[in-house]
């Protein structure tokens, strides 16, 4: 299901303007969207990872490298986390997601300057772990909000490559 919200993100970011990029692979690792667009106060810059599970079932982040190597977890392990260990797991995927060397590397290349870090989630089973990801500064957007951006249709541009899936979901929604 990500790959179909990466699809409505980026149409909704096309719908007001940005350029953007989807699924940019660096080796193993990705970055869902990078987002570039010019405004009066120069370029606004914006990396937004995704995670749209329907039915979650763990965290978002993994349980910290340490103390899987201490315990023998599983990195996705769904047993309940105290906030330390939440804590280190999303400092470990923010590094992951966004503070990568190769990461930082394109942005630069593509945009040099500051670049937000999003998150936009669907469901989740734990809100604790959004409430210490955006106090670690990530900006936590949600899908239902964008699809009823998108539902407003009141854009700086009226459709893009994605405007046939938010038709399809507008009509999915209407018959619910």
């Amino acid at each position: 299901m990500s790959l179909l919200a990466e699809e409505l993100i980026e149409e909704w970011l096309n719908r007001q303007g940005y350029f953007t990029i989807r699924g940019t692979k660096i080796g193993v690792q990705e970055i869902d969207l990078l987002a570039i667009r010019t405004t009066t106060n120069g370029v606004e810059c914006r990396q937004i990872e995704v995670q749209a599970s329907v039915r979650p079932v763990s965290y978002i982040s993994s349980v910290p490298k340490e103390i899987q190597r201490q315990t023998g977890r599983a990195a996705g392990s769904a047993k309940a986390r105290e906030d330390g260990e939440l804590r280190e797991g999303i400092r470990e995927w923010i590094t992951k997601k966004f503070d990568h060397p190769e990461k930082e590397k394109i942005r630069r290349h593509l945009a040099p300057g500051t670049w937000s870090r999003e998150l936009i989630v669907h469901v989740v089973k734990h809100q604790r772990e959004l409430e210490l990801l955006s106090a670690a500064g990530i900006t936590i957007r949600y899908l239902t909000k964008i699809l009823a951006d998108l539902k407003r249709n009141d854009f700086l541009i009226g459709g893009a490559a994605g405007a046939h899936l938010v038709d399809l979901v507008a009509i999915a929604t209407e018959h619910q």
